[in-house]
């Protein structure tokens, strides 16, 4: 199974977004998966659906970041990440025209809710959103990265 397909299936076993990405990419990540999960968790649905930031957009930001951070240089560091950063979002809005989990789901014609709790994970949610799609999209994107960086090949 190739890591978009990975991060797309543990979407559908029920984890948020963000989740799936970081999962996807544990295997070089030096954190214990258990860890990840908790990290990673919070940023599903636009971070706490709040619909902010996509949450699968949110989960390469911190595979990246735990891939390429180093702190000996505080300054180089921020400037490095953030061109990271930069460059991961062109390429994501490139396919989703936003970084924006509520433009993604209007877009997409889903009445957006904002707050509250979880839906529950049923064949009609997934039937009607695009959220498994675009965490399959946002890991190719993220693994596309990662081979040009020759991180993996």
């Amino acid at each position: 199974m190739t890591r978009p397909e990975y991060a797309k299936q543990l979407f559908y076993d029920g984890y948020a977004c963000s989740q799936a990405i970081v999962l996807a990419f544990s295997d070089l990540l030096n954190m214990d998966k258990e860890q990840l999960k908790k990290i990673s968790l919070p940023f599903g649905g636009g971070i706490g659906r709040l619909r902010l930031t996509c949450g699968a957009f949110s989960g390469m930001l911190m595979v990246v970041s735990l891939l390429f951070s180093n702190y000996e240089d505080v300054e180089e560091n921020k400037i490095k990440t953030y061109e990271i950063v930069q460059e991961l979002a062109k390429r994501f809005e490139e396919v989703h025209t936003t970084l924006s989990c509520e433009k993604i789901l209007e877009l997409a014609q889903i009445d957006i809710q904002i707050g509250g709790s979880p839906e529950a994970r049923t064949d009609e949610y997934y039937r009607k959103r695009p959220c498994g799609k675009i965490v399959y999209q946002a890991a190719e994107i993220l693994e596309k990265y990662l081979i040009e960086k020759k991180i993996i090949k």
